[in-house]
């Protein structure tokens, strides 16, 4: 391949094979890195030797963040990554570099004019009515527009910087032939496995977030699931105006979210915007699986009307099924303190190998984290977390799988916004009770099973936990319980229910006697939520219709009739 710029998809064979035919622009560039890496590598060795290593770690980390601005839009992107990797840096590095900003000088506008025209095939004066002569932001990729179509719809222009493909593949190249060879023994790094994967990992990443066709398509099929929101705004997309390396989107006309100072001017309820924020990163997750990795506060607006914008799609992520149900197991055993299934669901997600002896690893979890919960769910600060399970990434074979750092920052990035906003918020006051509903609502067999397994313990029903559950589930929000009492009623009496019914019965009989006590405390909780004459017809409701399906054929009875 005689030009990079054709290459849609990270692929580190192709890289390599480009670059062996360019020895001296590698050797160039990896003497101006190396050069920079070991004058700071020099510093913090000269800090060891006179003792003042602990001393100076704060200012060693802000060089850290400094040189890797001055390297350029590659080592920029990398140094974001490690902000979210406790498995490969130490955490005050990791929080000096989640202040790296990737906003540089702008490149000259006849550039950026001469690619649209290159890219849509007209000058950018024929293409739209009107196009800003000055960008309005600039990044590490690239620069931003006002413009206006010739239908008048205000719209924002992306043009990618020049040779970014080129720039970008040759920091992966330099980085990935570093990560292969034998000088990676000597790193500091507690990695567990092969660095060239997380190398790979991130280039596959980097390559799609300067996709802007890529773009565009995951900001329509995001788009796509919050359509109806009545909370959550997604800006159109404009193809026709749009190539792999210029993106014309619609202008979003709103307020960043941390000029708390605007918001409250224009009559905005701060708390209604840091819920909104919250509970749509948790359906991304655990809803839809596709989620914004980069909610970072020029990424999100509030707008007049009480709506909240998502915009740039370019780093985004997809979870399976499987993944976004273990997740949800894995904040209800931190939450129970249930510690030797916790690090199970490490292992299920890919933190730990399989095979991994977790007998000491059980009671590291429980000592790092077991203090942070506190006597109530308010307690809980996600960052904190983050912070105490990046001390046991260097102690125990833990990794962080590329996707998963992809979901810290995105975590830890809304967690910060919310932050900024009310600086007495708890992400789990919203958090907790949205995974709590989505449990009690089942709305998928193996979530209903998921619930299932949350409350028996040892064989033992864990009545307790039912009522945490549906008193948690119902703060913060209205908690419809009718659905989920039809879903219930749906799955007892189904062919498949069968386990289900028996547990029931093991629940209310459990000790010889019926559980009249705990059935009561229960009721108090439920019954604001749900009606007694509504109960009842949503019973009678299920039971015809099952009864029909008998009747019809379509089933095998649940029940003797």
């Amino acid at each position: 391949m005689s030009d990079l710029k054709s290459l849609h998809r990270y692929d580190s064979q192709v890289i390599k094979n480009y670059y062996k035919r360019r020895p001296l622009q590698v050797l160039w560039r990896a003497i101006t890195v190396l050069f920079t890496l070991l004058s700071f590598a020099g510093r913090v060795w000269w800090d060891g030797v006179q003792g003042r290593t602990e001393a100076h770690l704060p200012k060693r980390a802000v060089q850290l963040r400094q040189l890797l601005t001055d390297l350029g839009p590659g080592s920029i992107k990398i140094g974001q990554a490690l902000s979210t990797r406790p498995d490969l840096l130490p955490k005050i590095y990791m929080e000096e570099l989640t202040r790296l900003q990737d906003q540089l000088p702008p490149f000259d506008n006849m550039v950026a004019y001469q690619l649209i025209e290159q890219e849509l095939g007209r000058p950018p004066r024929e293409v739209y009515a009107k196009i800003d002569s000055v960008p309005v932001a600039a990044a590490s990729l690239g620069q931003v527009y006002k413009a206006e179509l010739p239908t008048g719809e205000t719209v924002a222009v992306k043009v990618q910087r020049p040779n970014l493909t080129e720039g970008l593949a040759l920091d992966l190249y330099l980085l990935r032939t570093f990560a292969a060879s034998p000088l990676t023994t000597y790193l500091p790094l507690n990695l567990g496995h092969d660095l060239a994967i997380i190398v790979d990992e991130f280039g596959s990443k980097l390559f799609e977030e300067i996709d802007y066709e890529q773009e565009a398509d995951n900001c329509e099929r995001f788009a796509g699931y919050f359509v109806g929101d009545p909370n959550v705004y997604v800006p159109k997309i404009h193809r026709q105006y749009s190539t792999r390396r210029v993106l014309t989107l619609e202008w979003i006309d709103g307020i960043k979210l941390t000029d708390t100072t605007a918001i409250r001017s224009a009559g905005l309820d701060i708390d209604k915007l840091i819920r909104i924020g919250v509970e749509s990163g948790l359906r991304q997750l655990l809803e839809h699986g596709f989620f914004h990795a980069d909610p970072h506060p020029g990424n999100l607006f509030a707008l007049r009307d009480g709506r909240m914008a998502y915009i740039d799609f370019g780093m985004m992520d997809q979870l399976d099924e499987f993944t976004k149900e273990t997740l949800v197991d894995s904040l209800v055993h931190l939450i129970n303190r249930e510690y030797t299934v916790l690090a199970q669901d490490y292992v299920r997600l890919g933190f730990l190998a399989p095979g991994t002896d977790l007998r000491p690893i059980v009671p590291a979890l429980e000592s790092v984290l077991g203090n942070i919960i506190g006597q109530k769910v308010a307690d809980f600060n996600f960052k904190t977390i983050t912070d105490r399970f990046s001390d046991l990434v260097f102690e125990y074979p833990f990794r962080v799988p590329a996707k998963f750092a992809l979901i810290i920052r995105s975590l830890i990035t809304q967690e910060g916004v919310a932050l900024s906003l009310s600086p007495n918020f708890k992400i789990v006051e919203v958090a907790y009770p949205y995974v709590a509903r989505r449990l009690l609502m089942g709305e998928s067999p193996r979530l209903r099973g998921r619930l299932i397994d949350i409350l028996f313990k040892d064989g033992r029903f864990q009545w307790h936990r039912l009522e945490n559950l549906i008193e948690i589930a119902g703060t913060g929000g209205s908690l419809d319980l009718l659905p989920t009492a039809r879903l219930g009623l749906q799955s007892l009496l189904s062919e498949e229910g069968a386990y289900l019914r028996e547990r029931v019965v093991m629940a209310l009989t459990e000790d010889d006697r019926l559980h009249t006590h705990e059935i009561a405390r229960l009721w108090y909780l439920v019954s604001p939520a749900i009606k007694p004459r509504q109960l009842v017809g949503t019973a009678v409701e299920t039971a015809l219709t099952s009864l029909r399906e008998r009747l019809s054929g379509r089933s095998k009875p649940a029940f003797p009739i």
